[in-house]
């Protein structure tokens, strides 16, 4: 009886673990990854891109065809 209480709160404090990671991963991790996709992807389709520096600001049109402004990083492509 003994081993089976103890594989019992072994289970429980792996459920709590498993819980706390994705509650971490959901609320900390997750946005960034998914800002970081969306920026990359807007910032492939930008057009209208203007300023100095490391960010110029860019226009997109969205799914709902509304022109739209975003920051995308300078992209300095030379051809030799």
């Amino acid at each position: 009886m003994k081993d089976a209480t103890g594989e019992l709160s072994m289970t429980a404090i792996a459920v709590v673990a498993i819980a706390a990671i994705g509650v971490v991963f959901t609320t900390l991790i997750w946005p960034n990854i998914k800002a970081n996709i969306e920026r990359s992807t807007y910032c492939s389709q930008a057009y209208s891109c203007t300023g100095t520096g490391t960010l110029l600001d860019c226009k997109y049109v969205d799914d709902n065809e509304d022109e739209k402004d975003i920051k995308c990083p300078r992209q300095d492509t030379t051809v030799e």
